[in-house]
């Protein structure tokens, strides 16, 4: 068996260095101490008294990691918690119940977390304390519909969204609209009692308003937009009839609206973002030999597209560069709009792309991967391409170009044995996307 490519074996070293270096709670204890009977955070401070309640609440991929770091911190200072997590992101904690659920599409399991969160929200009273762990992935993992519309329906809209190439913040704002808990519900729901919430982003721009579907945040969205969202996906007419029910009801004022402004005792801290994972990266490549070049670290755009543009960067360097050799690190969330009938992810669809931009190229590989380690409804993370990709492939029978315009790039990468696998991560900081550009000594090699 021929050793694998430069890229391949330098992208093999990076990857554990760098989740363990995007650790959530590594990044949560770097954000609150606890010390003379006192949590601290960000220049404030709450005692914990024995006429006081510390309540630990929370969701997303990252939270469980965050929940298990907190309670060793915190110990019987905490009163009472509970996590959602996704499925097989869950760890065991003490005093914490850690419930996993489905994602992305939403399920029984989640619902059922959903209303332990707020009914455990609704106990705290005035002099309490609770404390909110979010991270991407919180949307889809506190299913709570409003009255008039079942899980069922919420699934469906969900999975509709998520397949039309709608990007995270026009899913969410329907969300919003269609939950007793997101857009800001779940901090009214806490009343009187202080809130502090610690959030892992995986949202370009980080809007707090979008990570989670902001369940503590105030929503600028309404429910007027979130019918727009639908009509312009053209996907109005094939949501359940009771959710356009609700949406209408709700735009003529016949339902709340989400909060659009909360109290000075709810705080909203930033502990991670897509920024900190491309400049871990770099570092981590700095390391390695490699001169490191961020592109951007709020990347967008259809994910086949992306990539083109990326390759022929690379191509561009490759052509001109002297010296080390070059990585290029963008990070972000780009989108995928399903047309096909296949199995794959954003990230599998950019190497896809790559792959066939890369063909007979030498020396250039290129890798998309989630930091959550899952990329769309699949086992894997990511993939990883290179010139040699395509004939490979097409040794093998396969058509590359048939599988990208399926959108079928899981079993195309699965049958190379070119996906990204790094089972649960436990955090969410964006996508990353790679270029690996080796010096002339190592190409001529």
């Amino acid at each position: 068996m021929n050793p694998p490519p430069a890229g391949k074996k330098d992208l093999q070293q990076l990857i554990p260095l760098l989740l363990d270096a995007l650790d959530p709670g590594a990044l949560l204890q770097k954000k609150i101490r606890f010390r003379n009977k006192k949590i601290e955070w960000d220049g404030r401070s709450y005692l914990v008294e024995p006429n006081r309640s510390v309540y630990l609440i929370g969701a997303g991929k990252g939270s469980a990691r965050m929940a298990e770091a907190l309670e060793r911190l915190l110990g019987d200072a905490i009163t009472d918690g509970v996590i959602v997590t996704k499925d097989g992101y869950g760890l065991p904690c003490r005093k914490i119940r850690i419930i996993e659920a489905g994602h992305p599409i939403p399920d029984e399991a989640g619902t059922a977390g959903a209303k332990e969160i707020l009914a455990l929200a609704r106990r705290a009273n005035r002099g309490d304390l609770v404390i909110g762990l979010w991270s991407g992935g919180g949307s889809a993992l506190l299913p709570l519909p409003v009255s008039g519309i079942s899980l069922q329906s919420k699934q469906q809209v969900t999975d509709l969204l998520l397949r039309s190439g709608a990007v995270i913040g026009e899913i969410n704002a329907v969300r919003k609209h269609l939950s007793q808990i997101k857009g800001g519900q779940l901090a009214k729901a806490v009343g009187p009692a202080r809130m502090v919430n610690f959030i892992l982003s995986d949202v370009v721009g980080d809007r707090l308003d979008v990570i989670a579907s902001g369940p503590t945040v105030p929503d600028p969205t309404t429910f007027n937009d979130a019918i727009e969202i639908l009509k312009r996906y053209r996907l109005w007419d094939e949501i359940d009839p009771s959710v356009r029910l609700v949406l209408e009801e709700g735009a003529r004022g016949e339902r709340p609206e989400t909060p659009k402004r909360l109290g000075r005792h709810i705080e909203n801290i930033l502990i991670g973002n897509g920024e900190t994972a491309v400049n871990e990266a770099a570092r981590q490549l700095r390391r390695m030999g490699f001169h490191p070049h961020i592109l951007t670290s709020v990347l967008e755009g259809e994910s086949r597209e992306v990539a083109k543009v990326l390759v022929a960067l690379a191509k561009e360097i490759q052509f001109r560069r002297k010296g080390k050799p070059v990585c290029f690190i963008a990070g972000g969330e780009t989108t995928v709009t399903v047309r096909g009938k296949g199995k794959g992810g954003r990230c599998q669809e950019f190497a896809l792309s790559a792959a066939l931009s890369l063909a007979g190229t030498r020396g250039i590989t290129a890798a998309a991967l989630s930091t959550d380690g899952t990329d769309g409804p699949t086992d894997a993370a990511g993939a990883v391409a290179t010139g040699e990709t395509v004939q490979r492939a097409t040794r093998k029978g396969m058509d590359p170009r048939m599988a990208l315009a399926e959108n079928d790039a899981y079993p195309f990468f699965d049958a190379l044995g070119d996906l990204i696998r790094t089972g649960p991560t436990r955090t969410h900081l964006n996508d990353l996307y790679l270029l690996f550009i080796p010096s002339a000594s190592a190409e001529e090699n």
